[in-house]
């Protein structure tokens, strides 16, 4: 007996190392082949709590009560039996029918099995949970690959291009805080020429919500082409979906249809974020009234409508942003984004600069709470570009033929001059500039600002100072104002180094030359109320315009 149950606990060790023993059973028939390997305890079985208040070898012959699993245990002639304990669990059996022999077993064979147990418990625990871990591990990578064939089915519906409208310029931007979402955008061609607009958020996350995304999608498109008003599109999609949507899902959205050659935006919304416009005047919030789809039928949706002149913008985003936590727990709020949108001049670069602001606001380990979306629309400026009077040389540039690419105030504080190199150098991106001269202007940005600030202003929080950033085909302008103007700025002579260090010339005046040198062009206006200083690059055919380094 002695011998054959040390190679038996020999055999459960090769076993717990090589992560193949997971069941009591296993055990079971390497000691009693007559037993079922597939026994099972009832969950009120009298037997189950003998074993978990007895203390070692149990002699099953000796016990009496009624229990169907101690029944079976006697017909397959199961001698004793040690419960195999681990953190107050059952985990397992110890099996022994009658020795070979036909001896007794004896005290000393039932202590023996009693030690063994006790080893037996935790090393059968650990290949439990290894074998646990290993078909944990196996389905995660079966979820994950059908997660990615999902991943890539949903971005197969999103559109594959922002659409080209003359006069026009859209940008989209889509990051699920999962492998798949619930936001989603779309951009519907329809008759003579107007452009459909859609921006959509699903309740939930995850594979479900990717689902019903993707109900949502066609069926928005089948009633735009069926259905003239935005209003009736919504109406049509909404009682569709609350056939065949989840209970406890439903879908907020905005659909808009623009006709590009007016302007004129007509749209419905179904309890999705209200869109920012950012006229030249200020931001507005698009409003119109409508409950969010797939909550209940027969509804209808408030039609409204706006025109965009040229230079304006409009924003469609999904809470991911506004509903975005730091680690202080703080939201990024509504408000912020309105401020942001409102020191921004719109289009494409607003998402760059909005992911940007809240990288800032989160923090490098901030994980993503929710789908993060945005579409933007932008009426570009009217310009000439084939006007021959519209030279570097003359230095005459239309007004119509500038964009602006970046306006925004900052308090007059100090270290406010990096923030204004950083919105600037994001405004100027899409002109990329060789480094060289990029560097050059984030000097001169910075040195122009602190001047502002300090001698303008004299660092009063409450005296703001104004940035704008424009740009045509051949200047790139920024301008930096101040409330300063009752004050002239004086004309210093050129620093003279040698004259510095021998303490015969003051450090004053140093900045507006550095300025000077670092662009193309530098001027100061002044009124009664205000400094600006212009900061000028050429951008073809002036001065240092075609260096690169």
């Amino acid at each position: 007996m002695t011998t054959m149950l040390r190679k038996f606990w020999q055999n459960v060790i090769g076993q717990v190392e090589k992560e193949e023993l997971a069941t009591v059973s296993d055990m079971s028939v390497r000691l009693n082949r007559e037993f079922d390997a597939d026994f099972q305890f009832a969950p009120n079985d009298p037997l189950l709590v003998h074993f978990l208040n007895a203390s070692g070898t149990v002699e099953v012959e000796k016990l009496n009560f009624d229990s169907p699993a101690l029944k079976k245990l006697k017909e397959a002639g199961v001698r004793f039996v040690v419960p195999l304990i681990s953190q107050g669990e059952l985990i397992g059996l110890l099996n022994l029918g009658a020795r070979l022999s036909e001896q007794d077993y004896s005290g000393d064979d039932q202590r023996l099995l009693n030690n063994l147990a006790s080893q037996a418990a935790p090393a059968l625990r650990v290949a439990q949970l290894v074998r646990q871990r290993h078909l944990e591990a196996r389905e995660r990578e079966r979820l994950e690959q059908e997660l990615r064939v999902a991943r890539i089915i949903q971005e197969t519906l999103l559109p594959k291009e922002v659409p080209i409208v003359t006069g026009w310029r859209t940008a989209a931007y889509w990051q699920p805080a999962r492998a798949v979402g619930g936001d989603f955008y779309d951009f519907i061609d329809l008759p003579d020429g107007r452009l459909g607009l859609v921006i959509g958020d699903v309740t939930d996350k995850g594979v479900p919500a990717a689902l019903v995304m993707a109900t949502t999608r066609s069926v928005l498109r089948a009633a735009a082409e069926r259905f003239p008003a935005p209003g009736q599109v919504l109406e049509r999609s909404n009682n569709l979906l609350c056939v065949d949507i989840p209970r406890n899902m439903f879908v907020t959205c905005l659909y808009a249809i623009l006709d590009p050659t007016s302007g004129r935006i007509h749209y419905a919304n179904a309890g999705h974020n209200l869109p920012f416009w950012r006229r030249l005047s200020g931001v507005e919030e698009l409003r119109a009234t409508g409950m969010p789809l797939g909550l209940m039928p027969d509804l209808n949706y408030e039609e409204n409508e706006t025109h965009l002149a040229p230079g304006e913008s409009l924003l469609l985003y999904s809470d991911g942003l506004v509903e975005a936590h730091n680690l202080q727990r703080e939201m990024f709020s509504f408000n912020r984004l309105r401020k942001l949108v409102g020191i921004h001049p719109g289009g494409i670069r607003l998402i760059e600069f909005l992911l940007a602001e809240l990288a800032e606001f989160t923090g490098e380990e901030w994980e993503q709470e929710d789908d993060v979306t945005f579409v933007t629309l932008e009426r570009l400026t009217n310009s000439n570009h084939d006007d021959p009077s519209i030279t570097i040389e003359t230095r005459q540039i239309a007004s119509e033929d500038r964009r602006i690419l970046a306006e925004f105030q900052l308090p007059s504080e100090p270290g406010r001059e990096r923030q204004a190199v950083e919105h600037v150098a994001l405004a100027v991106t899409e002109l990329q500039l060789p480094s060289a001269r990029l560097e050059k202007l984030k000097t001169a940005v910075a040195e122009a600002t602190m001047n502002a600030i300090e001698h303008g202003n004299h660092f009063k929080p409450e005296l703001p100072v104004s940035i704008k950033v424009l740009a045509s085909e051949a200047v790139l302008t920024v301008s930096i104002t101040d409330k300063g103007g009752d004050q002239i700025i004086p004309e210093k002579d050129a620093p003279n180094l040698e004259a510095k260090l021998a303490g015969l010339q003051s450090s004053r005046g140093w900045g507006l030359f550095l300025i000077k040198n670092m662009v193309d062009e530098m001027r100061i206006n002044t009124d009664q109320s205000h400094h600006t200083v212009e900061l000028k690059l050429f951008l073809k055919g002036g001065q240092d315009a075609s260096q690169t380094t």
